[in-house]
């Protein structure tokens, strides 16, 4: 009889290598600052801080990090070029950023391609949010959909698709349309053109969602196929609702306070109600998204960004395998 081989219960099958924040600075190694610090604070989001500390401990690292794989990714293309005996257009290098409402991704976004663009080479470095490639409020409300913006089903993915596509094959003067959280809907008629980046940034909340694979077996290719390295934000429910709730009160004193605004009602009422309003708008929309939706792309990513209550990056997990 074959004798069994125990299995051990502290083997480590996570796909992650984890640092601690003091750990992952070391790895800036001899990587510039390029950022001073007025800069760092005209980035940062509403209610989201970023200090140049945390550039210097956790994005320079992520920098160098990403130089190695565009140079990687560069010489794997060109590679793939000769053996097809091809000698197409460059191809830009696509980053991911994913996570929840009010974690973060757009500062995090935004100091990426901040520092990316300073690099020695001075790549051309560019940003789009997917939240322009969601259907229309009008498109919304006719289909049931307006509680569930933000979930996977209210956002044009084969729009988007094309989008992401057309940037891979190198084509000039892609469009992408806006989004405005002013009047809460897509702008008719306004597109920002993205012209062959070397870098190319695309954040969102479901960029590394898969959904449904299909029974039949033919090819549905995912947004996150398009990109060669992909981040995750992350932080707990409760931080995240907090973060969410003090947003709102913020916004409540200021944009909401203009009649143009989509939000404009939520200003005349009383500060409990607000409070009442945040809270139910993150119990109902927000946390179901969440975790229906965005954690469980998580396992996904390359890169694991985990904030702390103070919105510092305390851990940072890097794909191994």
């Amino acid at each position: 009889m074959d004798q069994k081989v125990p299995i051990s219960r502290d083997m480590d099958l996570s796909p992650y290598r984890v640092f601690t924040e003091r750990e992952w600075a070391h790895l800036r190694a001899d990587t510039p600052m390029t950022l001073t610090g007025s800069e760092v604070a005209q980035l940062q989001g509403l209610n989201d801080p970023m200090s140049i500390e945390q550039v210097e401990k956790i994005y320079l690292p992520l920098s160098r990090l990403l130089a190695y794989y565009a140079e990687a990714t560069l010489g794997l293309y060109q590679a793939t070029q000769t053996f097809l005996g091809i000698n197409d257009s460059k191809t830009p290098f696509i980053i991911g950023v994913a996570g929840s409402v009010s974690v973060g991704k757009s500062t995090t976004a935004r100091v990426l391609r901040a520092l990316l663009a300073r690099w020695p080479a001075s790549p051309k470095v560019d940003l789009v949010t997917t939240d322009g490639f969601l259907y229309p409020n009008a498109v919304l409300e006719a289909e049931g959909l307006m509680q569930k913006k933000g979930f996977p089903e209210s956002f044009d993915r084969p729009r988007l698709l094309k989008f992401l596509s057309d940037i891979k094959a190198g084509k000039r003067h892609v469009r992408a349309p806006v989004y405005s959280h002013f009047y809460y809907d897509v702008m008719p008629g306004h597109t920002v053109a993205i012209d062959r980046p070397d870098i190319l940034i695309v954040e969102g909340l479901n960029v590394l969602q898969t959904r449904e694979l299909p029974k039949d077996g033919n090819a549905v290719p995912f947004v996150s196929d398009f990109f060669d390295f992909s981040v995750y934000i992350d932080a707990t429910e409760e931080l995240l609702l907090s973060w969410y709730v003090e947003r709102f009160l913020r916004l409540r004193e200021t944009a909401f306070r203009d009649p143009s605004s989509y939000f404009h009602k939520y200003s005349r009422i009383s500060d409990t109600e607000a409070v009442e309003t945040a809270h139910r708008i993150w119990s109902e929309i927000n946390l179901v998204n969440l975790r229906e939706n965005i954690i469980p792309t998580r396992p996904r990513a390359d890169l694991i960004l985990t904030k702390d209550e103070s919105h510092r990056i305390a851990k940072v997990a890097l794909r191994k395998i």
